[in-house]
């Protein structure tokens, strides 16, 4: 995924803006940059990988050549941005939380005109290159960006910043959140809220799916109204989210408690203790322990000096061994006992099934693993969240595929709870990451979670009922 965060205001917001961008760190592992606009020299840029250090240590030699009463930062999963463009609307940055999924046939349209990109991006098309030369064919912001919500297909956030202003977008329908802050000197725009507290501003408003406003330093107004429907992702909760944010209102920490608790009603495993797997686990665990009352406890240190995130090495081999390192188990909490473990979800399982391993070769008796969230059965359309080019490497479909020897069945069967599929599926992916037991969210309960009704959530990943 990516996060962004933007500020205007009546002082420099060249550090505002480096520490806010720098609290969308959990949501972007690859690139990051931050650009800023002053009278005097006009937009200024720094771009920078994250693949071999954090945003912090890449960015503070940079903040001293920076100054602007205006600025954005992003956090990318993928591509260098935020961009710094001339068109006929005038010089703009512009920085995007999005997947593009037709972004190839976007391409072949542009060059199909005659058209000429100068960024890439893994091999292809910058995204946000992409946006910015559909956001160019408006007569204006407000229809360019129009223009982006009807020409692609997944999912854009997108924030503009000009001479003048901010100008803030939210997906059509949705999917990612954009947030907006207040405080006496100034407006702040973020993909989570919690940056928001620490630079003593407060929650303003929810922009809207496919809302666009104008945001200065004296105000914010609206240059779309909202849409009526609405697709956030679910998954913000359980597992994208930072704990303190928000989105529409509703606190990620709270849904997972909530998650947890709910878990814990249709469980009547008897255990020891109860423990989060770091750290998304770990709000979930205490739903789940105050629920049903059994001691919560660490029975794994989480050891992030030096490499807190398990994804950034780029070969797969090597996120591997640092999520296998960064956990480390405590021999006197799990010796002879049994354990609850909650988990956000299980993607493909691999870190999983090493957990397992190292807890048994401490001397657990039994681990039984409770996920908050049903199984991924249908890989996201929309906020690259599995990073799984191929639906086999689901867990799921790993399992599928031993059992019937073949993908091509009817995966509705395997997203159901009360069927022999969903029961042998689930079966067989607890066998296959070595697990005492293994219990499912069921979607209704993690839709009851959250408090939203479900047709304003994305949920595609469990039943493929969203869309374009």
């Amino acid at each position: 995924m990516s996060g962004f965060f933007g500020n205007i205001a009546k002082t420099d917001v060249v550090f505002p803006v480096f520490y806010g961008t720098d609290y969308h760190s959990h949501l972007g592992t690859k690139r990051a940059g931050m650009a800023f606009y002053n009278k005097k020299t006009g937009f200024q840029r720094a771009i920078h990988s994250l693949e071999d250090g954090y945003f912090r240590t890449k960015f503070e030699d940079d903040l001293k050549h920076f100054e602007g009463n205006s600025g954005v930062g992003v956090i990318s999963d993928t591509e260098a941005q935020p961009l710094v463009t001339n068109s006929h609307l005038g010089k703009f940055a512009i920085a995007t939380v999005s997947k593009i999924v037709n972004a190839e046939e976007l391409e072949k349209e542009f060059l199909d005109g005659h058209r000429t990109f100068s960024e890439t991006s893994q091999g292809s098309v910058n995204p946000t290159e992409l946006i910015a030369m559909l956001i160019a064919e408006g007569h204006d912001f407000v229809s360019g960006i129009e223009n982006v919500f009807s020409k692609i297909k997944g999912s854009c956030s997108i924030l503009i910043l000009t001479e003048n202003e901010i100008i803030a977008a939210r997906d059509k329908l949705g999917r990612t959140p954009v947030v907006i802050g207040k405080n006496g000197n100034g407006i702040a725009v973020a993909s989570e809220s919690c940056s928001f507290a620490n630079l003593d501003y407060e929650i303003n408003k929810y922009i809207g799916p496919g809302e666009i406003v104008r945001i200065t330093a004296d105000g914010v107004v609206q240059l779309r109204a909202p849409d009526k429907e609405m697709q956030v992702c679910a998954f913000l909760w359980v597992y994208y989210g930072y704990p303190p944010s928000y989105y529409e209102g509703i606190n990620v920490d709270e849904v997972r408690y909530r998650c947890g608790a709910s878990l814990a009603k249709n469980d009547d495993v008897e255990a020891d203790f109860v423990a989060g797997i770091p750290d998304s686990g770990v709000g979930h665990a205490m739903g789940y322990s105050n629920e049903r009352q059994i001691p919560l406890t660490r029975p794994y240190a989480k050891y992030t000096p030096t490499w807190p995130r398990s994804f950034m090495p780029q070969t797969q081999d090597k996120r591997d061994l640092v999520a296998k390192m960064k956990l480390i188990p405590n021999p006197a909490l799990i010796k002879n006992k049994s354990g609850v473990f909650l988990d956000d979800s299980i993607v493909r399982g691999t870190q999983l099934k090493d957990n397992t391993r190292d807890l048994h070769a401490e001397g657990i008796k039994e681990v039984h693993m409770r996920i908050a969230c049903p199984p991924l059965t249908y890989p996201c359309e929309f906020l690259n969240f599995s990073r799984s080019r191929k639906s086999i490497e689901l867990a799921t479909h790993t399992a599928i595929n031993q059992l019937k020897g073949t993908e091509e069945v009817d995966l509705e069967k395997y997203s159901d709870p009360e069927s022999e599929e969903y029961k042998e599926m689930v079966e067989r992916i607890r066998k296959n990451l070595g697990l005492t037991s293994l219990k499912f969210q069921k979607l209704n309960d993690l839709v009851n979670a959250i408090g939203l009704p479900k047709e304003k959530l994305c949920t595609h990943c469990w039943d493929k009922s969203s869309h374009f």
